[in-house]
């Protein structure tokens, strides 16, 4: 079916200086990866988020892998994951070892709370997976003194979130590790792909060069002649007594020039998204079959525009927004636990009565920020219409 405002578009265009800085690096960097842009992007990345420590990476499910092994999980150790989210924030966490307890959300917010996550911890929680879904900041402070109370570790997936603050702190930077993501629909995208993670802990943070690219590290000792006894040292990063297995997921030049570059109007591109999210909420909020989340400050970032439609109307309203106008909404986040890949590995069990409400009643309009003010108008009043026309059914 051909879609007049598809839901899959361009998270945000380029202006022409940022397209220049992309074919200048392209063209003049040397290297291509590992270089000046790379730490140029980081750098600014921890000025914008007031990160402790930030590394890029090729995508955040790379940045979510290395955190899950610097968790250092042991046999029956479990980690708390919200239930509504993308695949990626659980699976890095089976593969290093982890149980899975499936944690609901507040149906106000569709984010997890203190009260949520406490309902899951068992005698072997080693860890919370904190998801800020939708670019919804959860509480942090409380989720913080909950975890500390308990000795647990705490990896927030920000990958939906740059540029949200909650109580005046970004987004990511409260937990032990911080996950974003860089992909073509984020509210920043680095040319499709690209990833950042931060990290509190110092010794941690002196480790991430070598998991991250292959091992690789420097001689201990100055040598006479470069080239013996190699070019460069490839080592395991070790953290308290254990061994970890190196990756390669490193970010090129181009993409963290074009980061850094981006990340001087990433708030301008949340304000706009938010205000126009706030102009739809405020559009619709006489139809009561639908239900927003309605934020008007930093603590959300509108990267998804969703909404709660009465009970048993959702496949009804996407068939009608899809083959009548000719827009296409969607569903998202499916409960992890109903996946077969969840089920197979002994995870299919949970009990999440907010989350199954939710996402059996949920719809996903077309958000993204190179949508044109028409568009959106077009939106509005097909759903006006919609709604009207499933009251007469």
């Amino acid at each position: 079916m051909q879609f007049s405002i598809p839901f899959s578009g361009r998270a945000h265009l380029y202006t022409d200086e940022e397209i220049a800085l992309v074919a200048a690096t392209a063209r003049e960097s040397v290297p291509l990866t590992q270089g000046y842009y790379l730490n140029a992007f980081e750098s600014a990345f921890k000025i914008y988020t007031g990160a402790k420590h930030a590394f890029a990476v090729s995508n955040a499910t790379a940045a979510l892998e290395m955190a899950a092994q610097l968790c250092l999980f042991q046999p029956g150790d479990e980690v708390i994951v919200p239930a509504h989210t993308f695949t990626a924030s659980a699976y890095p966490f089976v593969k290093q070892g982890a149980r899975i307890v499936w944690a609901d959300f507040h149906p106000a917010t569709r984010v997890i709370t203190a009260d949520t996550i406490a309902a899951c911890l068992t005698a072997r929680t080693k860890a919370i997976v904190v998801v800020h879904l939708y670019g919804y900041g959860a509480d942090m402070p409380a989720i913080m003194a909950l975890a500390r109370q308990h000795g647990l570790l705490v990896i927030e997936d920000a990958a939906q979130a740059l540029g949200v603050r909650i109580q005046e702190h970004h987004a990511g930077t409260f937990g032990d590790f911080g996950a974003f993501s860089f992909h073509s629909h984020k509210n920043l995208s680095t040319l499709g792909e690209g990833g950042m993670l931060t990290v509190q802990e110092d010794g941690i943070a002196a480790l991430i060069p070598m998991l991250r690219h292959n091992g690789h590290c420097g001689f201990a000792d100055q040598r006479e002649d470069y080239w013996i006894p190699a070019m460069g040292n490839v080592d395991l990063p070790e953290w308290r007594g254990y061994s970890l297995m190196p990756n390669n997921v490193c970010l090129g030049e181009v993409e963290c020039a074009l980061g850094a570059k981006l990340l001087e109007r990433a708030d301008r591109i949340n304000r706009e998204k938010r205000e126009r999210a706030l102009a739809v909420i405020a559009a619709l909020s006489d139809i009561p079959e639908l239900t927003f989340h309605c934020v008007t400050n930093e603590r959300h970032n509108y990267h998804l525009l969703v909404a709660r439609i009465a009970h048993g109307w959702r496949d009804a309203f996407i068939r009608t927004m899809a083959n009548q106008h000719r827009i296409q909404c969607i569903v998202q986040y499916c409960p992890l636990y109903r996946y077969p890949l969840y089920r197979k590995l002994g995870f299919g069990a949970a009990t999440c009565p907010n989350t199954d409400d939710f996402f059996d009643n949920m719809v996903s309009f077309p958000f993204h920020h190179a949508l044109l003010p028409q568009d959106l108008e077009t939106i509005v009043s097909a759903t006006r219409g919609t709604i009207e026309t499933l009251r007469t059914q």
